[in-house]
């Protein structure tokens, strides 16, 4: 696989752009790419020329992580003002408002069946389980203590949630902390199974392989990229060569490669069958907060797409083939 780039667009927001995903195709239309920024508002583009669609206002503070359905109809923002806003991909019209305590929603991703939506929280050391038919909460998984605190662990602060994952098959929730503990959990008993240990540093991304149910990447400011038999509890690779924290990673639909954006201003390629990186992208100018791979589907789709975006203001759009 090789990236080439496509587009840049520059001050695509006002502010830091912390958080993309892809928005899926529906009948009526492409997929389309979500950005949401320290602006307040999230930004639908079009797939292929990142044509600016629709810009969504509602939250007060900086949106930090945004979700989408795999319907393609609904998406998610998670804002520093503590709500969670759902709404109307096509439309904008809000569906639900969510509200939590301060600082008690992070990153958002929708179950694969699009019945729950989980919300990492923050610092409250747990996750929170939406139901997305009534939009009620129905579960709250708090995250245990690894035995053994570290000397320096003082208080139930390191635990503050960053990054949330689902397995595909929704059996499995992943979450990382401040503290670099990868927590999964059993969904259906809502059972908190076991601790991922070998991170030393926030965890700040975390995906499962679309492929492999079992094989769990994470991101950490470590500047490692670590690869988990989630359920033998095993790490059973780790990549380096960031020069700094890996701030966000996301797998090809294929399995076969990994993206990653780090705090050292690149986007990085990685060949998960040599476990190495065969390319680094320096179209940014900043920290890379967030790399998505569009998924496939839709009319027309001939060719994969990888977007990146930035504290630089800035989206990038490369093909990979």
């Amino acid at each position: 696989m090789k990236l080439a780039g496509l587009k840049s667009v520059e001050n695509a927001h006002d502010e830091s752009v912390w958080a993309t995903t892809w928005v899926p195709a529906t009948e009526t239309r492409p997929a389309l790419l979500m950005t949401g920024s320290l602006d307040e508002t999230v930004k639908l583009w079009g797939s292929d020329e990142l044509v600016l669609e629709r810009t969504n206002t509602g939250h007060s503070l900086g949106v930090s992580s945004v979700a989408a359905h795999p319907s393609g109809l609904i998406g998610a923002s998670a804002s520093l003002d503590s709500f969670v806003r759902v709404f109307d991909v096509d439309t904008n019209a809000t569906i639900a408002t969510l509200e939590s305590p301060p600082s008690e929603v992070w990153q958002l991703r929708f179950n694969p069946e699009g019945s729950t939506l989980a919300v990492a929280g923050g610092g409250s050391a747990s996750i929170t389980l939406w139901d997305t038919a009534t939009w009620g909460l129905v579960a709250t998984l708090p995250i245990p203590r690894p035995e053994g605190p570290k000397p320096s662990d003082k208080s139930g602060s390191k635990k503050f949630v960053l990054s949330v994952a689902w397995s595909p098959d929704g059996r499995r929730l992943a979450c990382g902390s401040m503290d670099g503990t990868i927590s999964v959990f059993d969904v259906a008993r809502a059972k908190f199974l076991h601790h991922l240990e070998g991170h030393f540093m926030p965890v700040r991304s975390l995906v499962y392989s679309p492929v492999e149910p079992r094989l769990l990447f994470s991101a950490s400011d470590d500047a490692h990229v670590h690869m988990y038999d989630s359920e033998k509890k095993s790490l059973v690779g780790a990549m380096s060569g960031h020069a700094s924290w890996v701030l966000s990673l996301d797998v090809s639909p294929d399995g076969q490669a990994l993206a990653t954006g780090s705090s050292d201003r690149t986007v990085r390629l990685w060949d998960l069958n040599m476990r190495a990186a065969v390319q680094t992208m320096s179209n940014h100018t900043d920290q890379v907060w967030g790399v998505a791979f569009r998924p496939p589907g839709g009319t027309g789709v001939r060719s994969g797409r990888l977007a990146s975006v930035s504290d630089d203001k800035s989206i990038s759009l490369y093909d990979y083939s």
